[in-house]
């Protein structure tokens, strides 16, 4: 009896221990651990640890079930665009842990003319948490600036196109030769605890920037940088913005509109609880003075906090730089269904409202209400043209409508 009890036990040890190392072994195969370092990529930033983060792609797409590629803390020079697609995929999904800084090369004529430094197209499930994006975008800013031609475009530092399921969380983004993060064709985006750190003199440098896209979030982050904080291009749906600090910088825009004819509409689209410090706008919405099927509509402006914005709410349908492309200077982006609600803080200029809307298609359903905007301590002033609304609660400056 005794030797069938041992014989019993030592199956069921034996049954238990494959268990456990078949439970291990199928840990181990989904999620794949990745460390770019052990693949070549060297912490240094005057060695180029392109190849190192291409094979960690490589191998983490090649796997079944969810990877992590690591970067560890150093400087990791990228001398080349990356450029990492998931139409050939395996994996489910692909998290990047970054703790040390991308850097890109200080010689902007090495990126040359090419669009996106870090891109990710076709993606579904891709993370990335933690670390730093170095665009080294001042020299480039110093040519631009010098007007003496021979400059590039630039290249924006990271970019998703045509991809689903995304979560960017506390990246900072730093002098970023063009825009700083990129959403295009995208759905289900989460951005949260991002940083953007560019000077105010830097040119084209928005923050992040969302087009033909749906289902993006962006909370809680702080965007410094030379050109908007957040763009909202054509084609964007149901975004939600929310626990924004932005400055310096040109605010939150939905615009530039009507770029060409048959362009896709902006809807449904809400920002709240954001506070605006010595911006060049507040929230804006613009739109070139030209033929356009486009619309903006469904909008909420709420609880947002002006700190001597030049132009805390602004509407330019009549957007026309250098006076070209706009016969008639009549916008055909029809603009509705628009709520400003609890705004309140200093413009750095008398106007704090300035609604200029198209005088071919008048902006309508325009709505404000308690709004407090002062300059210089003293009452401000607002602007209507071709815009139909109404007014609720306590209205500073006077409203318009």
């Amino acid at each position: 009896m005794k030797s069938i009890m041992r014989f019993l036990s030592i199956i069921i040890i034996l049954n238990f221990t494959t268990l456990t190392i078949a439970k291990d072994e199928l840990r181990t195969r989904s999620n794949r651990y990745y460390n770019v370092v052990d693949l070549g990529a060297k912490p240094n930033s005057n060695i180029d640890s392109s190849n190192g983060l291409k094979a960690a792609w490589e191998m983490a797409c090649a796997s079944t079930g969810r990877s992590t590629i690591f970067i560890p803390q150093g400087r990791y020079l990228i001398r080349s665009a990356l450029k990492y697609s998931g139409k050939e995929c395996k994996s489910s999904g692909i998290n990047f842990v970054i703790k040390g800084t991308i850097v890109a090369p200080t010689d902007f004529h090495i990126l040359g003319n090419l669009k996106t430094w870090v891109s990710f197209e076709y993606v579904d499930g891709v993370t990335i948490t933690g670390g730093v994006f170095d665009g080294q975008g001042a020299g480039l800013w110093a040519c631009k600036r010098s007007r003496k031609g021979g400059c590039p475009r630039g290249i924006s530092t990271l970019g998703f196109a045509n991809s689903k399921n995304v979560e960017i969380n506390g990246v900072t983004s730093l002098n970023s030769q063009l825009f700083h993060i990129v959403i295009n064709g995208c759905k289900d985006v989460k951005v949260q605890g991002v940083r953007v750190i560019a000077p105010s003199d830097s040119p084209n440098t928005d923050g992040i920037h969302v087009q033909l896209s749906s289902g993006v979030t962006i909370l809680n982050s702080r965007i410094a940088t030379g050109d908007d904080c957040i763009s909202i291009g054509s084609g964007t749906t149901s975004l939600w913005i929310e626990e924004i600090k932005c400055g310096p910088g040109h605010g939150i825009s939905i615009g530039s509109l009507a770029k060409t004819l048959n362009e896709a509409g902006v809807q449904n689209i809400t920002v709240k609880t954001a506070t605006f410090t010595n911006t060049q706008n507040g929230v804006r919405i613009k739109s070139w003075g030209r033929p356009s099927n486009g619309y903006v509509r469904n909008v909420l402006f709420q609880h947002l906090t002006m700190v001597n914005a030049q132009n805390p709410i602004v509407i330019d349908q009549n957007y026309c730089p250098r006076h070209k492309g706009c016969p008639g200077q009549d916008s055909g982006v029809r603009i509705s269904s628009v709520t400003y609600k609890d705004i309140h803080g200093s413009s750095a200029t008398p106007i704090a409202i300035k609604l200029d809307c198209s005088s071919k298609y008048p902006c309508s359903g325009i709505k404000m209400e308690d709004i407090h905007l002062t300059h210089k301590n003293e009452a401000s002033l607002s602007t209507c043209a071709n815009t139909a609304g109404s007014s609720f609660g306590v209205i500073q400056p006077k409203s318009c409508l």
